[in-house]
């Protein structure tokens, strides 16, 4: 999975929204328009290639200024892209580049 097939997917309208990003959108007061940014302007920072049933990764990006994790999968034959959720990272679990996680 690469960055530019998932964007392109996105740009044409081929994702679904798991009913947990929905919800954690609402939570968080993160849009759906907020999470396309972070996508487009981002960058993959964690494959997940063992997830199921597709391939996932971990994306930072922004929206305006305020730094996103995007996670997604991708499903690479239909050109799918399935949003799981979206957070603000931070800190505490998160290196001050916000793509290094901290040790546990």
């Amino acid at each position: 999975m690469d960055l530019f097939e998932v964007t392109a997917a996105l740009s044409k309208g081929n994702v679904i929204w798991r009913q947990h990003a929905l919800v954690r959108l609402m939570e968080r007061n993160i849009s759906r328009s907020d999470v396309k940014r972070a996508i487009k302007s981002g960058e993959i920072i964690e494959h997940y290639d063992d997830s199921k049933p597709y391939p996932g990764c971990l994306i930072l990006g922004y929206a305006a200024s305020i730094p996103l994790h995007v996670v997604l999968s991708f499903d690479q034959a239909n050109y799918i892209v399935y949003i799981i959720t979206c957070y603000e990272p931070d800190t505490k679990h998160f290196m001050d580049d916000l793509k290094t996680r901290k040790n546990q």
